[in-house]
């Protein structure tokens, strides 16, 4: 039972290293869902020493139907975030009519020659999730990352299960989306995964002494003095909670 730690800043790498991660995902901007992470940001996960460091790779928020022109930055930014020290990329496309973007898909493992591919949660997305497996897996992908279609990973369990069922050992299914202390192990037996994904984040306040009330950065009535990371105490009881598997 693998337990990745999604990490989108620094302070959350550290943190995840405290609690003993040996696997992160490694992003920018969890609340669009994950962007490409920074050079930077790639580099300090390497010299922390994770033995698998899994590099999202999506160049915008949104959907995940590509231009020709996206398509080619995937496959440029995947294959620098390999020879930065990353084991493997998290990438995921989709053509209009909501299936896997195969040929997209195989041009930028070609491009990137990682050692693991994730199919990432675009699979979520998808119009037949069983049409969808069998092209993620016909592709070479090692590991699916998946809420089973819903807005959840707990709301999706049953679906999760059917997933892991059929793609019967030939990839990693790993599922993600609020998993947290409090529903990981019932998850786990609900539904067989190989693997679960999330952040570990609580809350912490801001050291600013000046506070200037009012202007938001990003979304509507989100508090800029709030600062959500990887808590090492987390991660250590999840890796209690998966090592039992």
């Amino acid at each position: 039972m693998k337990l990745e730690i999604c990490c989108g800043d620094i302070e959350s790498l550290k943190g995840a290293k405290e609690g003993g991660a040996s696997r992160i995902e490694l992003c920018s901007s969890l609340s669009e869902g994950g962007l490409t992470p920074s050079l930077g940001l790639i580099r300090s996960a390497v010299r922390l020493g994770f033995p698998e460091i899994n590099v999202l790779i999506r160049p915008r928020g949104g959907d995940f139907l590509y231009s020709e022109d996206e398509i080619g930055l995937i496959a440029e930014d995947a294959a620098t975030a390999v020879a930065e020290g990353a084991t493997g990329i998290v990438i995921g496309m989709l053509t209009p009519s909501g299936d896997v973007d195969a040929e997209a898909l195989r041009h930028v493992m070609e491009k990137a020659k990682a050692s693991s591919v994730t199919f990432h949660r675009a699979f979520d997305l998808c119009r037949n999730p069983m049409q969808a497996l069998e092209d993620v897996v016909g592709a070479g992908c090692t590991a699916l990352l998946t809420s089973g279609l819903a807005s959840s990973a707990p709301a999706g369990a049953q679906m999760i299960k059917t997933l892991v069922d059929a793609a019967a050992g030939r990839l990693l299914v790993m599922a993600g989306a609020g998993i947290n202390v409090e529903n990981c192990e019932s998850l786990i037996q609900a539904t067989g995964v190989g693997a679960v994904h999330t952040t570990a984040r609580e809350s912490r306040p801001s050291g600013m002494l000046f506070r200037h009330g009012g202007v938001n950065m990003g979304l509507p009535g989100q508090d800029e003095y709030e600062v959500k990371t990887t808590s090492p105490h987390m991660v250590r009881q999840l890796l209690g909670i998966t090592s039992r598997y």
